[in-house]
């Protein structure tokens, strides 16, 4: 027994089985390490089953986790996962310190990576053309237009100020500024070509955006307000170009046109973002001054066609009578038909139906405009797309909100191309000092019978006195036609070898055509944006969950989606054409 007793005492217990032993093993690096490294003159498993990790010591730092630890030490200040965020009370100095911070964040980030896009764009261009995007190219002022103008309408609008006003200012000194007027290097066909792509992609969201009940109710007006103003300027400048300026009949009738035209490219995108905010829509505000707008160019254009001839004798006189109503007929028989092939091609079942559409939609915009132009119909072109977007919005339904969802990226990066643009064709060289002040007093008397008239066509219709107003001041913008266009009676004078003082004519016209563009771009953008949330009503579209919680005795009246319509209207209210309109 003593043998059995000192055997027991003097030998080693057996180890458990696996499955046996206490899991008391800590998931840690100081585990991991006492796996790898055990302390000395001990069992390993022994050392493996340990609770405390501090048993097996760590390994000496290499120099590379050293130098690891000290470049992570010496960059913690400006590290964000290291900082905290600075709160709301923070000085400008300390949130200036965190933006910087790395990795790059917030509004930097964004920055950065513009830059980045810009460089590796301008650095594929020059890859592909060569000198074409160098300086002195044709590219190379292109990418440099847009970017500035990216940069104006970001600036601008931090303060309150429309971004397009932005864009056309930097356009006009890109052209007009000593050193730096790289505008000038742009080629005009290359101008023209962009200019009217950005106008395809606004008429699009235009005719997306037009309201067929609106175009019902508002035909009648559509079609004053579109012929009126523009006869009533034509005749005020014919009777002050005569007395203030010595100008012909004839030749006051060819300013009187020129000026006679609103630029839908500067009324289409404000009122689109009006109305993409509410203002106006119920009474059908943004519908009836875009689609007058469209007819007002058509109209104007073709009336100057007719003078033109008339001056210089040249075309057949009957045909220019014709062509304006000509033009309307063709651009809107031509954009149904597009429409409603677009109803049934590509077919709704089809993959990728969404991109298909897109594409088959700018195309078909694209031909409609560049084809009718080709044809020597230039409105009908313009008509054309915005009838085609019309019509297949139509048949889309509802899936055409998320058509125009991808219009409004194409535009985000057109809208800069086109003011820019539109800014780069103003020349201040063709300004003639002598005559610049009377040539002012011609725009200023026809703007105001413009603005009287354009809101005399509005009375009778079922809209307030303020509605009518904004009407009337949002028919002021001018700029694409008269870029256009105001250039061709010098053109045609010089091109015929006509005399001296018909070649003056034509300057000053091209002048005043200038003028108009600065004076009242800016302006009537200006009018639109500010007037807008002031004159306009605005409707707020929501669900009848949160009814409760929006309508309180001292807001005003608020228009609501009625998603429950078997759910009877509650007290104090009036059910109307699917929505619910509260009294408070």
């Amino acid at each position: 027994m003593g043998d059995l007793k000192s055997l027991k005492k003097s030998s080693t217990l057996p180890v458990p089985p696996r499955r046996n032993r206490p899991l008391s093993l800590h998931r840690s690096d100081s585990y991991s390490s006492s796996m790898h490294c055990p302390t000395e003159g001990t069992n390993t498993l022994s050392s493996m089953m340990t609770l405390d990790s501090n048993v097996c010591p760590m390994a000496p730092p290499t120099r590379w986790n050293r130098l690891k630890s000290s470049c992570l030490y010496c960059c913690q200040p400006c590290l964000t996962s290291e900082n905290a965020a600075p709160k709301m009370n923070a000085s400008w100095f300390q949130r200036l310190r965190y933006a910087l911070m790395c990795p790059p964040h917030g509004s930097v980030a964004m920055v950065i990576t513009g830059l980045v896009v810009v460089v590796l764009c301008w650095a594929s261009l020059w890859a592909v053309t060569g000198a074409e995007a160098l300086p002195g190219g044709n590219l190379f002022a292109i990418v440099v237009l847009l970017v500035a103008c990216l940069l104006g309408g970001f600036i601008v609008e931090k303060i309150r100020v429309p971004s397009l006003l932005g864009m056309l200012l930097v356009g006009f000194m890109l052209r007009n500024t000593p050193k730096i007027d790289i505008a000038k290097d742009i080629d005009p066909d290359w101008s023209s070509a962009l200019r009217n792509l950005a106008f395809i992609v606004i008429l699009i969201r235009a005719g997306l955006g037009l309201d067929a009940d609106a175009m019902k109710r508002l035909k009648c007006v559509c079609i004053r307000l579109a012929v009126m103003p523009c006869v009533a300027e034509c005749v005020s400048a014919i009777f002050t170009a005569k007395f203030l300026l010595g100008f012909p009949w004839v030749w006051g009738a060819i300013l009187g046109f020129v000026l006679g035209a609103v630029s839908p490219a500067v009324i289409v995108p404000t009122l689109l973002d009006l109305q993409d905010q509410g203002y106006g829509v119920d009474q059908g505000v943004p519908t009836l001054v875009i689609a007058s707008a469209t007819i007002d160019d058509i109209f104007a254009i073709a009336c100057f066609g007719i003078v033109v001839g008339i001056a210089f004798s040249s075309g057949d006189l009957v045909f220019n009578i014709f062509r304006g109503p000509l033009e309307v007929i063709i651009g809107t028989v031509v954009g149904a038909l597009c429409g409603v092939i677009l109803w049934y091609i590509p077919n709704k079942y089809q993959s990728r139906v969404k991109l298909l559409r897109v594409v088959l939609l700018l195309g078909m915009c694209i031909v409609s405009l560049f084809a009718s132009r080709l044809a020597g119909f230039n409105g009908a072109g313009a008509l054309g797309c915005l009838v085609i977007a019309f019509v297949a919005r139509h048949g889309w339904k509802s899936e055409a909100v998320e058509i125009d969802s991808v219009m409004t990226v194409f535009w985000y990066f057109m809208q800069p191309l086109l003011f820019g643009l539109i800014g780069a064709e103003v020349d201040i060289s063709y300004i003639d000092k002598n005559t610049a002040g009377l040539a002012m007093a011609v725009l200023a008397v026809g703007l105001v019978i413009r603005t009287i008239t354009s809101y005399l066509c509005v009375l009778g219709v079922s809209l307030n006195t303020r509605e009518k107003f904004f009407i009337a001041f949002s028919w002021i913008p001018k700029a694409t036609v008269q870029a256009a266009i105001g250039s061709i009676a010098l053109d045609v004078a010089r091109q015929t070898g006509a005399s001296d003082n018909v070649v003056y004519l034509g300057t000053q016209v091209l002048t005043i055509s200038v003028l108009s563009i600065i004076v009242t771009a800016p302006i009537g953008a200006a009018a639109i944006v500010i007037l807008g949330p002031r004159f306009l009503k605005k409707t707020i579209y929501i669900s009848k969950e949160r009814e409760a919680q929006l309508v309180r005795p001292s807001r005003p009246a608020i228009t609501v989606t009625d998603d429950y319509p078997d759910i009877p209207a509650p007290q104090n209210s009036k059910l109307s054409n699917g929505f619910v309109e509260h009294e408070v």
